[in-house]
């Protein structure tokens, strides 16, 4: 995987000194994904253990939800007035976004200067790039004051090398689904075995809506470490009525305005964020659960696209939205969230998408049949071990799709233009993390 190209300052063209450092990283293991903790332990050794020195955690692991979770809990804290870290990936444009420092995305010479510290205290030795990216953000965390850091799991949870925090406030997990088996396990079970690796003894964790195999899982965990629990649709619950998000735990129930990311899954995501943060103990103000659930955002989830030169290329009138979402879980989601928008407002559905080769496109399309009337499959551009677009086509047409290939969503977009059906049409690009980050690019999107 190739870090994405970025110009220097005043769009000169030439690669950020930021880039060029995390290209040398890449070349530091043959592998991308090598999940162990033993090569983050030596590097953070070596560091004087930076992990020790951050605000308070709190840990996120799942496997849909994660970052709108995490997105729901800053604007809460923000709204309280707290200075807070985050940590998310992967990045859509800039590597940057992955880490934010008091409110604003980490800067380029702080991100340069950190990135040589680990480098050079690594001093060449086998260590994956997320790893040795994840030790430079401990090192930001450490030496900037905050309330709180939110820390987001990159992969699984047990050996992901997030999992060095001995002690976070709360853990939480979203729901957990089949995705990245080559990693994790090819069961709902197995996998949840691996995101319930956050759980610390004492420490109280807080879950979304689960699958019952799951729930299982995570409950055994749980059990064996001495953790406690607080389940989404047991100890607290989250729903929308009268279009209000309304969310009830052991604090009490909270009325709080509907939030702004769209979509039934965005209600849960928004109420594990309200108890989770309630379960921490930072004794926040109602007002703040107010305006953070309103104003919470993030991107490439179910965000409607303005204007910009991807947009242009739409037929006139056309309603377009990107989405990240990538596995079944994730289609039934914006499948549901589709409907919705078609029941309030009729259009016809067409989906552009593209995949990386470890998806199921088949499992992810599934959910669309019957709602969107036609798919165009593009590859994922860059150097991802994309799915041939043919491949992700025939995945459509096996699930009642009429579908179509293009050799980019630019050359999709324009085959719409001459859509013959009105009114014209809602499109929903989606399929990959990286295919929204190469859309949100060319579209000229900028992210802060």
């Amino acid at each position: 995987m190739a870090v994405p190209a970025a110009s220097g300052p005043s769009g000169s063209g030439e690669p950020r000194t930021t880039d060029i450092i995390l290209e040398r990283l890449l070349a530091l293991h043959p592998k991308l994904i090598d999940l162990s903790l033993d090569r983050m332990w030596r590097l953070l050794e070596r560091l004087d253990h930076p992990e020790r020195r951050v605000p308070p955690v709190i840990h996120v692991a799942g496997t849909n939800g994660k970052g709108s979770t995490v997105a729901f809990m800053r604007a809460v804290l923000e709204a309280a007035g707290k200075r807070v870290h985050v940590y998310t990936s992967p990045h859509l444009v800039r590597f940057n976004e992955r880490i934010r420092l008091a409110g604003r995305l980490v800067d380029e010479p702080r991100l340069a200067e950190a990135l040589d510290r680990v480098e050079k205290a690594n001093d060449g030795a086998p260590i994956t790039f997320f790893e040795i990216t994840t030790a430079a953000a401990f090192l930001l965390f450490a030496e900037e004051p905050a309330d709180v850091l939110l820390l987001e799991v990159g992969l699984g949870g047990r050996l992901d090398a997030t999992n060095v925090i001995e002690r976070p406030l709360t853990t939480v997990i979203t729901p957990v689904s089949i995705d990245h088996v080559e990693f994790l396990g090819d069961t709902i079970a197995a996998i949840a075995v691996e995101k319930a690796g956050i759980l610390k003894r004492g420490v109280p964790a807080v879950l979304g809506r689960q699958p019952r195999e799951a729930l299982r899982a995570i409950e055994r965990q749980a059990a064996r470490v001495g953790a406690s629990l607080t389940i989404m649709g047991e100890q607290f619950q989250a729903h929308e009525e009268g279009g209000r998000l309304i969310v009830a735990d052991e604090n009490g129930l909270l009325d709080l305005p509907r939030p702004r990311l769209i979509g039934p899954h965005q209600i849960e995501n928004a109420g594990l964020a309200v108890a989770a943060l309630r379960m921490a103990g930072l004794k926040l103000p109602v007002r703040a659960f107010e305006e953070g659930v309103r104003a919470a955002e993030w991107p490439a989830r179910l965000q409607r696209l303005g204007h910009g030169t991807l947009v242009a290329r739409a037929p006139e009138g056309a309603d377009v939205w990107l989405d990240g979402g990538h596995n079944a879980a994730g289609g039934q989601a914006l499948a549901a969230a589709l409907a919705d928008i078609e029941e309030r407002a009729p259009r016809p559905l067409v989906l552009i998408v593209g995949m990386l080769g470890t998806k199921d496109a088949g499992a992810f399309l599934a959910p669309f049949a019957g709602l969107a009337r036609e798919l165009i499959a593009v590859p994922v551009p860059g150097e991802h071990k994309g799915q041939p677009p043919e491949t992700v086509a025939a995945a459509g047409a096996a699930q009642g799709l009429a579908a179509s290939t293009a050799a980019s969503v630019g050359e999709a977009l324009d085959g719409l233009r001459d859509y013959p059906v009105a009114p014209p049409p809602r499109v929903l690009i989606a399929g990959s993390l990286y295919l929204a980050g190469a859309v949100l690019a060319e579209n000229g999107n900028t992210l802060e």
